[in-house]
């Protein structure tokens, strides 16, 4: 069953790259239609090893285990409701869909709630992709006049997408190397970026290169805000990068010190993501409303409760 619903999570992936979140809530409720169990203890145990399954993924988000988890107990407060487990079965399917529905609106409700803080005339700075953050952008395009500055996100250059979809719909856009966000942090009115997870404190995983531009921005007294559905609310207490998981494949060294061969005793370390405390957040863009980082801790209360 392990396999089936990492390929199966794989597939709805292909079909809708948009939501890893929706995928992964489409594949387990699946799993609840096709499963042998007979009680709904044994239904438990099958999605805690589909949901495993699926976090040892190397392409799997950070924050999918604690949507996993989530649905489980979505699964375990239905099964209250009946006492007829086929009866439970089909609800769940039913309310599984339209789980993964309010998933897939969440971009266009964040959107909605975040481009009302983007000044008209201002620039905002952001970095790498976010499928989030370019929605907020586009909806705030859609009726002011502003310019993006986006930081290129070396070795892969995720910057380089966000840059195509902005112009694309007529947005000007400034690209910098990773290295010069201090230097044009000035310009901007505020910055803007996505997260990977967002964590009890508030604080957020997402792309290596956050955590400086959260911390430039705070010594340049720029407000700091992230873009994220609730999805991605993990229940995780990271306090340094020491704590932040690391499932990023091995790199070569020619992508951060050039095409001649470095010399043997040269050690490369390459993150992928780090930890940005809540400290240098402004305030979090989510489904669930406008948050302080503080307010997580209590949304992840409800949603787990």
């Amino acid at each position: 069953m392990s396999r089936d619903v990492s390929a199966r999570y794989t597939q709805l992936l292909q079909a809708d790259p948009a939501s890893s979140s929706a995928a992964a809530i489409k594949a387990l409720t699946e799993i609840v239609s096709s499963s042998s169990s007979t009680t709904i203890m044994g239904l438990r145990d099958d999605l805690i090893h589909a949901g495993q399954a699926l976090g040892q993924r190397h392409d799997a988000p950070i924050s999918i285990a604690s949507l996993c988890e989530l649905f489980v107990r979505f699964v375990t407060r239905t099964a209250l409701e009946t006492r007829d487990f086929e009866a439970c079965r089909r609800l769940i399917g039913e309310r599984g869909e339209q789980f993964a529905l309010s998933v897939r609106e969440a971009p266009r409700k964040i959107a909605k709630l975040g481009a009302p803080f983007v000044n008209e005339g201002g620039a905002v700075m952001t970095l790498g992709y976010s499928r989030i953050v370019t929605a907020l952008l586009l909806e705030a395009a859609a009726t002011k006049h502003f310019s993006v500055i986006v930081a290129e996100s070396h070795p892969h250059g995720d910057g380089h997408r966000t840059a195509r979809e902005l112009l694309a719909a007529g947005v000007p856009v400034t690209m910098v190397e990773d290295a010069a966000v201090a230097y044009v942090i000035a310009r901007c009115q505020m910055t803007l970026v996505g997260a990977e997870a967002v964590a009890e404190s508030g604080g957020i995983i997402n792309k290596a290169g956050t955590l400086q531009m959260a911390i430039v921005a705070h010594v340049c007294k720029r407000p700091f805000y992230v873009a994220s559905e609730s999805t991605k609310f993990a229940r995780m207490f990271p306090l340094s990068q020491l704590d932040v998981p690391k499932t990023e494949q091995v790199r070569t060294h020619a992508a951060f010190v050039g095409q001649d061969p470095p010399p043997p005793q040269l050690v490369v370390e390459a993150p992928s993501r780090d930890y940005t405390p809540p400290c240098y957040i402004t305030m979090l863009f989510t489904d669930l409303g406008v948050l302080t980082p503080s307010a997580v801790s209590d949304e992840l209360i409800k949603l787990f409760d």
